[in-house]
This record gives structure tokens, sequence and C-alpha cells, in this order.
């Protein structure tokens, strides 16, 4: 194995921010985690295989950017030129040595790219090839995107690299496989790479394209007009070339008789990571973030303790970043560490109890957990409030989507309140005042629904 020094590879740090002090009896606990990795960029990593990759190089990766191709893309026929372009462009901001590969998607899924089952290695030869491949696509055909993700895997998972990346373009609902086949697909390829995915235009189903980006840690978004393709590929394949580490959990350590109530994180977007807990050993799990550049994220933790007399105080989780080794078994003597066979990353964090009799002190709500908790609702109720709309329920939409702007409002989220405005006219944003639009245009809700789960930091 290769001994890298350990200032080559990117520097984690967690802060915690929490108010540990509860009243007599009181046994939820909460903390906002931050989480940020800095000092990486194009060199090399110390981690364990095989995510190795030599010094100077950047992190091996591989990427497969899968097209959608279907009969929709030919209206208006700019559509598949602009996705072509869009491609190319990504493909020109390839680094170097990188393995891609591009995948043409109908109902069935095609590899454009190099072909025969392999990847290319990007460098100027392939890069011009893979462009001259692409002027080759054209229009036809159904929807059935479980298929392209399942190429995909196959594709990237032929690579030993350290970084296996996705952008995933489509114009269209997936029509030509059921729901649960696509759930399948996503299941399948959880954990082996992270996607981007893309809507173009407003023929799309924002859940389904969401969703997909949520199952795999990746980003979702809407460009409405397809001669925005060129520059969001360009700014996708930029962000996936500075990712430096994959595979990154947060690990959780709680003593007996503590539960965990949830974990998600909530900046830059809301994710629920709840679910996705893997063992990780005696009163430990591992909640999947998926590639790490030189970025910051935020991460709420609610915990459960026993009730405990004033003045008692106690631990209520252990956090710590690791990437969990494949094939790795628990040891009994790592129990309070985690237990499970992990490279660890070297950033910890407390989360504490501690019972007061101090009425202040124990009611008193942490500033980042107070604006986090309004920033998970404000996604919420942006979603609660677009459903109850396309349902008809007008009174319905406009409660939601008023404490929307008010949210909104409080806590600064101004990309949020400049959609809002879009899909309401606001009368009075302090108290989410609002009327719904009668005329909406479809491109301005779906951008709403897109984005709902961005959020902003606290204010300082």
């Amino acid at each position: 194995m290769a001994n890298f020094s350990k200032s080559n590879v990117p520097q984690f740090s967690m802060d915690v921010y929490q108010n540990e002090y509860l009243p007599e009896g009181g046994r939820e606990v909460n903390a906002i985690v931050t989480v940020t990795a800095t000092g990486g960029g194009t060199i090399g990593s110390a981690v364990a295989a095989p995510h190795l990759y030599a010094p100077g190089e950047g992190p091996s990766a591989a990427v497969a950017i899968m097209v959608d191709c279907s009969g929709s893309m030919d209206y208006p026929p700019t559509k598949m030129r602009n996705a072509r372009d869009a491609t190319s462009a990504a493909i020109d901001t390839l680094r170097d040595g990188v393995h891609f590969a591009v995948i043409g998607g109908t109902h069935v899924a095609k590899e454009v790219y190099p072909g025969g089952g392999r990847l290319a290695v990007a460098d100027a030869t392939t890069r011009e090839q893979a462009k001259q491949a692409l002027r080759k696509l054209s229009a036809g055909g159904g929807t059935a995107i479980g298929t392209w993700l399942r190429l995909a895997d196959r594709l990237l998972s032929s690579a030993d690299v350290a970084i296996r990346h996705g952008i995933l373009l489509t114009d269209g609902r997936n029509e030509h496989e059921s729901a649960e086949d696509l759930k399948a697909s996503l299941d399948s390829c959880a954990g082996r790479f992270t996607c981007d995915a893309r809507g173009v235009g407003t023929d799309w189903e924002v859940k389904e394209v969401t969703g997909i980006a949520s199952a795999l840690l990746g980003t979702a978004d809407i460009v409405a007009d397809p001669a925005g393709l060129a520059a969001d590929f360009t700014q996708m394949m930029e962000t996936a070339m500075g990712k430096e580490v994959a595979d990154v959990a947060l690990r959780l350590w709680t003593p007996v008789g503590t539960t965990i109530k949830f974990v998600k994180q909530v900046a830059p977007t809301v994710e629920e990571l709840t679910d996705r807990r893997t063992e990780a050993g005696p009163r430990a799990g591992d909640y999947p973030t998926g590639s790490w550049g030189d970025e910051s994220r935020d991460y709420h933790v609610c915990v459960e303790v026993p009730p405990a007399n004033i003045g008692q105080e106690m631990l209520a989780a252990r956090v710590s970043l690791v990437i969990p080794q494949p094939g790795g078994t628990s040891r009994s003597s790592e129990a309070e560490s985690g237990g499970g066979t992990a490279q660890n990353l070297g950033a910890q964090g407390l989360v504490r109890a501690v019972w007061t009799d101090d009425m202040v002190a124990s009611t008193s709500i942490n500033p980042q957990v107070a604006h986090y908790t309004g920033q998970a609702e404000l996604a919420q109720v942006i979603q609660q409030g677009l459903d109850l709309r396309k349902s008809g329920d007008i009174d319905g939409a406009t409660a939601k989507l008023g404490r929307a702007v008010q949210l909104a409002s409080a806590s600064g989220n101004a990309d949020t309140a400049k959609l809002l405005a879009k899909v309401v006219d606001v009368v009075d944003a302090a108290t989410g005042t609002v009327r719904l639009k009668a005329k909406v245009e479809e491109a301005d809700e779906m951008t709403l629904e897109t984005r709902s789960t961005k959020t902003v930091r606290v204010k300082k």
C-alpha cells in the first residue's frame, strides 16, 4: 500500500452546536453538526484502497453521462442539439486520466462511447472521439431510466477508481418501466456511485428526478431552457472533478438506553438520512454522505436519552467521520468508537446532555438548531403546498405556501422567497399572508418544487 503523507489528504473538521441543558426528566437532545473538508484539490489521498491515487494526479475517477434520447427530445429539435452540446462541454471538462462513458437512454440503454462494455480514459484523442460519437445521437423511443442507471453501474464498476459519478439528463416521465422497477434500480446502485440528475424543459416529473438524485446522493435541478444545458453540465462536471474522497459516512455511537430519533443533512440541502443507517458495531451506525471535495455541510442529529435527575450529565452521542471498509467486521474492543472496520478521517464531535433546574438554560433553543428546524419545515410546507395546489385545495395550499413565505423571509432564504413570489402574491411576508396566483408558469412551479430543499446557513 502506498504511504502518502497526511498533508496530502483533504482535512476534515467537525463542530457541534447545541444547547446541552435539559429540564428534569427531559429526554430530547438536538445538535447541528458542521463538517468541513479543506485543503484537497488535485492532490493525493491517504485513505485506504480502493481509494488510493498517486500524489499530484488528483483522485482517480470514473464518470458516466446518461443522455435522454427518447422521441420527445426532438420537440423542439433544438433540445437534442443542446443536449449534445452540453455533453460535449462536460467531456471537455474531464481531467486527463479520468475514465468515462456516454450512454444514450431510451426504453433501453445504449453505449454511445466508447462501447464494448468498457470505459475510455480521457485525453485529447478520446475527448474528440466522444464528441464525434455524440453527433450521431438522434431522438426516438421511450424512457426507462432504470436501464440507464444499471448500465452506468456496470460500466463504472469496471474501473478501479476512488470516485464513481453519474450525470443524468431527462426531458420526460419514466413511462416505459414501473415505479417499482426504477426503485429497484436505485436500490441496486445506491452506494456504488453518486449521480446528479437534471430535468430539461417542463414535461418531466419532479419527484422522479429529485428521487434519483436523493437516492444516489447527488444534486437535482431544472434546466427550463435547453440553451442553459451547456453551462449547467460544465458546472456539474467541474464539481465532480473536485471530489477527492468517496463513500464518506457519518458514524454515530450512542450509549445504552439512548436512541437516535433522526439524522438529516440540513445544508446545503435537506436530505433525510435516518433510514439509510447501516450497523457499524455495538450501538454504532453509519449514515452515508457520498463524495467530498472542498466544502462544508451541516447535519441535524436528534437523540433521545434516558431521563435523569438535576445535576446529572452524560455523553448523548459521539459523532465521527469514516470510510467504511467492505467486508470489515466489528471488534468489541472498539465498541465505543463505533466498532466497524473503517478508515477514520480524524474529525469527531460530542453531543452532551446536562440536566438543570435553570429554566432559562433548559428552555433556550440553540440558534443553529432553531434555524435548521425552520429550513426543514420550509422544504416540507413548499412540497405540501404545491401538492395541495395541484389537487385543487386552494385554502390548504394558501396556508402552506403562506407559511413557506414566512419561514423564507425570517431565515433570509432570498432565493426561495423569489421562487415563491412567482407562485403566490405576497401580501405580508412577516405574517405569511399570501394569495395564490391565478396563472403560474409551469417552469416556475417546477423550479420551486425542485429547489425546495435548498437551504441557507444561519445569518451572522
